[in-house]
């Protein structure tokens, strides 16, 4: 019995790891410590159902602005919280 319920935990471990979106790509055009905003040209959001396109978001952190430049490309995460478009991770590509 013991088999079978871990069996069941590394199943739905899985299938979670394999339903997490995917980091989009993007370009850093404009960081607004001021505002905690940042304007990124990124590729398609599937998770936001979102194309293409150059935007402002607003920051989760603050402190994420601290060591980006415009001109950065990253990889980055962004969730729709309080009615804005917010990012929630981001990470110099590699």
């Amino acid at each position: 019995m013991k088999r079978f319920a871990a069996g069941l935990i590394a199943l739905a471990a899985g299938a979670a790891f394999a339903q997490a979106p995917e980091m989009a790509d993007g370009e850093i055009r404009k960081v607004d410590k001021d505002a905690k905003k940042i304007t990124i040209k990124h590729g398609p959001m599937p998770s936001l159902d979102m194309p293409a396109m150059t935007m402002v978001f607003q920051v989760k952190d603050p402190a994420m602005l601290d060591k980006l430049k415009p001109g950065d490309t990253v990889k980055f995460d962004a969730e729709k919280l309080g009615g804005a478009f917010t990012v929630t991770k981001i990470e110099m590509a590699k």
